[in-house]
């Protein structure tokens, strides 16, 4: 039996096919590829292009990539091999804007853009992000790009029929308004995804999201929903790195027990159930079944209670800390 949840969006492949939870191919891909010695930019690894091809032989159909990432280019062969048609297939790929710590790699959003083609061998692709708002045209390493300017480029290029959906992630209100502000506040040409960190231990990234998101027709999706099953640390006050003791350590394994299901399962149902959509990845085959199959059972809510008041109790936040 299935309990579908109704999402602020229902996006769909080309095809018309709904998308699945997202299959990511993030931060701990990247570090895979700078361990075996290859470079930042423009190889291809095979075992990544495995996992990838291993997720969409599972029934994932939503693929998550990044300029920042490195792995394009995996994405993209993946899709030369697989058998599943382009169309049928929804891919996401960020614009890294720069940073203060680090230059944008490309001029641009339409010079990353031109770069995200050829690495996937597409013709177009489905949702396009500006992968976080923390740049501006002041910036040295921002090119001259502000929020507005950046996002009335990748407009452009929706209008030319190249990119199906637009999205933004990390953004806080303050940086949807001034995106919305871009476009004369033509809703048309809105953000219709916002993907940010969420988990039970920060399950609200910045203040108003939620509610913002809700008001005006965008999802969120949400990275790092497994985050509790992590062994977590942070810098104690001699800067020394100390792993953490966390509430649902404890919380986990008697909800798994109820419900017959395991822990991760239990974390993607609570994002799922919340109409967040959850981004997450494995590299074993049974896992990644186990999460498409979160669809198919349903969560108390006072269960869903409990798991916020718990997780409220412990605040971790993986990314961007310090800067909302």
């Amino acid at each position: 039996m299935s309990y579908p949840v109704q999402l602020t969006q229902s996006l769909t492949t080309k095809s018309g096919i709904p998308i699945t939870f997202g299959t990511g191919t993030g931060t701990k891909w990247q570090w895979l590829k700078k361990g075996r010695g290859e470079d930042h930019q423009g190889t291809i690894d095979q075992n990544l292009v495995d996992l990838i091809l291993l997720a969409i032989e599972s029934g994932f159909n939503h693929i998550d990539t990044a300029e920042f990432y490195t792995t394009q280019p995996e994405v993209g062969a993946a899709l030369a091999q697989t058998d599943k048609k382009r169309e049928d297939l929804f891919i996401t790929t960020k614009y890294s804007p720069g940073h203060s710590k680090f230059p944008a790699l490309s001029n641009g959003p339409k010079e990353f853009f031109r770069k995200a083609l050829k690495d996937l061998g597409t013709s177009y692709i489905d949702l396009v992000m500006i992968h976080h708002p923390f740049f501006n045209a002041e910036s040295p390493n921002s090119f001259g790009y502000s929020l507005g300017s950046a996002w009335k480029e990748l407009v452009d290029l929706k209008k030319e029929g190249l990119i199906r959906y637009l999205g933004v992630s990390n953004y806080g209100v303050k940086h949807l308004e001034e995106t919305f502000a871009a476009v004369d506040h033509n809703p048309e040409y809105y953000p219709i995804v916002d993907q940010i960190e969420f988990h039970p231990y920060l399950q609200s990234q910045s203040v108003g999201i939620h509610e913002f998101a809700a008001k005006h027709n965008i999802l969120i999706e949400a990275y790092g929903p497994l985050t509790p099953l992590f062994r977590l640390k942070k810098k104690n006050d001699e800067g020394k790195e100390e792993f953490l003791t966390h509430p649902l350590q404890e919380l986990l394994p008697v909800l798994s027990s109820k419900y017959s299901k395991t822990d991760a399962q239990i974390l993607l149902r609570y994002t799922y159930q919340k109409g967040i959509l959850p981004v997450t990845t494995s590299s074993q085959r049974q896992r990644l079944i186990d999460a498409l199959d979160v669809v198919n059972f349903e969560l108390e809510q006072s269960d869903i209670d409990e798991i916020d008041k718990v997780g409220a109790s412990f605040h971790y936040r993986g990314f961007f800390e310090g800067l909302f």
